[in-house]
C-alpha cells in the first residue's frame, strides 16, 4: 500500500461536509439539481462587491515591472499596512504592519500559526462544535487537540476550559462569529478567558496563546458587534481570510496578526514568517494581496444572508426544531430528535443535505448551510416538516 497508514486513517474519519457535498452531486446528477436542497457546504454564494471586479480589472491591466515577482514572504508592506490600519479599529490596539503577515487564507494562517508555535506533544484546546479541519492542522504540526464543549447555548463554558488548562497546553483556538453554530462570543466572556489564560500562563511558566479565527467577523445580524480579543489578552493571534466577506473562497487570501504588546512577538512572528515559507505557501497571491488592499472597508450584500437566515428560522420554527439563533455566520446548527446520522438519512429521502453534528464535534445536532438560494430553502419547507412529523408519529 503507498498511501501512509496515517492519512488513510485521517481519510476515513474526514470531513462529513465533503462526504454530503459528494453525494448531494450525486443526487443533482440524478435527480437534477433544482430538486435536490444542498445545505452541506458552506461556499459564499452571495456574489463579490462590484467594486472587487473594478479594482481586479485594473490589476490585470498594469504591466509594470515586478508585478507577479517574488515579494517578502510576509507580504507586501503596503498591504500589511492596509490590513492593519482596519485591524487597529476592530481590535482597538494599535496594529503595525509589522504586526502582520499575509497568507494563503485562514487555513494557511492557522498552519502557520501552529508550525511556529507547537513542540511536539503541545495541546491545543478548540471548543466544540468546531469547524472541522482544526484537528487536523493541530494534527499537522505535532499537537494535540483537546476538545472542551460549549454550553448549551454554544457560549464559553469558562470552567470546562480552565479545567483542560494544564503544563501541555500552548493555545486556545475560538472561532467567533461561529462556524457552525453562529454563536458570537462576548466581550464579558472574552475578557474572562484573557485573565484565565493569564493566570494559567504565570502557573505553568509559558505564555498560553488566544487564537481567535475570524472569517465571518462581518457576516453578523441584528447590530451584533464582534468583540475585540486583542483588549483580552496581549498574547492574542487573529487569523482571517477575505473568503466570505469578499466572498472569494477561491482565491486563497488570508492574514494573520498578533498583539503588538506580545512578549517575544519579534521571535514568533520571524518563526510564523518562516513557516509561511517552509510550509510552501512561500507568500499570499500577489494579485490578491493588491486587490484587497484597496478592499478593506468593502463586503458583499450580508443582508442577502440575513433575509435567508430568517427565512430558514421560519421554516425550521413551523417544522418544530429546537435551534439556538445565528448572530453571526450563514448557519443554522438545530438539535435532531435522533442520532444525527441517522436524522440526515432520513433527511436525504426528502432530497434535502444536512451535515452530522458529529463532525463537528457535536453529535445530536445537524449543519444547515443556508447560502443558497431562497426558492432551495423554500421548497425544503415540506421535507422538513414530513420528517420531523413521521418522528412525532413514532
Amino acid at each position: 500500500m503507498s498511501a501512509a497508514k496515517k492519512m488513510l486513517a485521517l481519510a476515513e474519519k474526514s470531513s462529513w461536509i465533503r462526504k454530503m457535498f459528494e453525494e448531494g452531486a450525486r443526487m443533482k446528477a440524478k435527480f437534477g439539481p433544482e430538486n435536490v436542497f444542498d445545505f452541506s457546504l458552506g461556499n459564499p454564494d452571495v456574489p463579490p462587491p462590484r467594486q472587487f471586479y473594478r479594482v481586479l480589472t485594473e490589476l490585470v491591466q498594469a504591466t509594470q515591472p515586478g508585478m507577479h515577482a517574488y515579494m517578502p514572504n510576509s507580504g507586501y508592506p503596503h498591504v500589511r499596512e492596509a490590513v492593519a490600519a482596519r485591524l487597529a479599529q476592530e481590535q482597538e490596539v494599535a496594529i503595525s504592519a509589522g504586526d502582520v503577515l499575509m497568507t494563503c487564507g485562514a487555513a494557511g494562517a492557522l498552519n502557520v500559526a501552529m508550525k511556529a508555535l507547537l513542540d511536539s506533544g503541545d495541546e491545543v484546546i478548540i471548543i466544540s462544535p468546531f469547524f472541522v479541519e482544526y484537528t487536523f492542522y493541530i494534527d499537522n504540526h505535532g499537537g494535540v487537540a483537546k476538545i472542551v464543549p460549549a454550553d448549551a447555548e454554544f457560549n464559553l463554558d469558562l470552567p470546562a476550559i480552565e479545567a483542560a488548562l494544564q503544563d501541555k497546553t500552548k493555545a486556545v483556538l475560538i472561532n467567533s462569529p461561529n462556524n457552525p453554530t453562529g454563536q458570537v462570543y462576548s466581550a464579558e466572556s472574552l475578557a474572562a478567558l484573557g485573565r484565565l489564560l493569564a493566570s494559567g500562563g504565570e502557573q505553568f511558566g509559558h505564555p498560553v496563546y488566544l487564537i481567535a479565527d475570524e472569517p465571518y467577523r462581518k457576516i453578523i445580524y441584528d447590530g451584533v458587534a464582534v468583540p475585540s480579543v486583542m483588549t483580552a489578552t496581549v498574547n492574542s493571534i487573529v487569523v482571517s481570510s477575505y473568503s466570505k466577506d469578499l466572498s472569494l473562497p477561491g482565491e486563497r487570501i488570508g492574514y494573520l496578526a498578533v498583539h503588538p504588546e506580545m512578549p517575544d512577538k519579534v521571535a514568533l512572528l520571524n518563526a510564523m514568517t518562516l513557516a509561511n515559507r517552509i510550509l510552501g505557501f512561500v507568500n499570499a497571491p500577489a494579485l490578491m494581496q493588491r486587490a484587497v488592499a484597496q478592499l478593506q472597508d468593502v463586503s458583499a450584500d450580508i443582508s442577502i444572508y440575513a433575509k435567508r437566515r430568517d427565512l430558514f428560522c421560519k421554516i425550521l420554527d413551523e417544522a418544530g426544531f429546537e435551534y439556538v439563533r445565528p448572530k453571526g455566520a450563514f448557519y443554522l446548527f438545530p438539535k435532531t430528535p435522533i442520532d444525527d446520522v441517522e436524522f440526515c438519512q432520513l433527511l436525504l429521502q426528502e432530497k434535502i443535505l444536512a451535515v452530522p453534528g458529529q463532525g463537528f464535534g457535536r453529535p445530536g445536532y445537524i449543519r444547515l448551510a443556508f447560502c443558497v438560494e431562497e426558492e432551495i430553502i423554500s421548497k425544503a419547507s415540506e421535507g422538513f416538516k414530513r420528517v420531523m412529523l413521521s418522528l412525532r408519529r413514532q
